[in-house]
């Protein structure tokens, strides 16, 4: 089967289920997107990944990719290559010196993998027949992919703080580990010294 590749275009909440995220993947050089749905941890996960944030400690997937380069072990590309009863399956494509493996994995960590090693993701024909989405043409521009978390609401409760309540409340979410909250706070900071 022909394999497809997919970019990673877009991260925010879900709108159908609560305390869940989004990741849509879009096909490159198509209209075609595939709408994920993943928890907040591997959410979090990619979203540090996307905005090369380093954490003070390895997440988890920090941890993997660590412990797979000491072992000489390379991500070389990850496929989502199954859609059941609405769940997504994915394997990682692994090599060392001697061997190249496939790796079942839940999807959502095969994309916060592969955003760390920087491999390609790809998925089949029919997958994105079942469950993908037909776009409109944008025009041809490819965009960085966007990390979006917080409702109207929060981001304008967020446009109403001072900027020393801000870097205060940035350093808190920060040292709780929440950086989903962080990159929306750094945003909110780049913008006003934009102004």
């Amino acid at each position: 089967m022909k394999k497809i590749e997919l970019e990673i275009v877009a991260l925010s909440h879900s709108i159908t289920q609560t305390h869940s995220y989004a990741v849509v993947l879009g096909e490159i050089n198509g209209l075609r997107r595939l709408p994920i749905v993943i928890g907040g941890f591997e959410a979090q996960a990619i979203a540090v990944a996307l905005e090369r944030m380093n954490p003070s400690r390895p997440l988890t997937h920090d941890l993997m990719k660590n412990f797979m380069l000491a072992f000489n072990v390379d991500l070389l590309e990850i496929i989502i290559n199954d859609f059941q009863e609405g769940i997504f399956y994915a394997k990682l494509v692994c090599s060392s010196t001697n061997d190249t493996i496939e790796i079942d994995s839940r999807t959502s960590d095969a994309l916060a993998m592969a955003v760390r090693f920087g491999c390609p993701i790809y998925t089949y024909e029919n997958i994105l027949q079942q469950a993908g989405v037909h776009i409109e043409n944008e025009g041809g521009k490819t965009e960085a992919p966007k990390v979006t978390q917080e409702s109207t609401v929060e981001k304008d409760n967020l446009k109403k703080m001072s900027l020393k309540d801000l870097q205060v409340m940035l350093d808190e979410v920060l040292e709780h580990e929440d950086y989903i909250k962080a990159i929306a706070i750094r945003d909110e900071l780049k913008a006003r010294e934009s102004r």
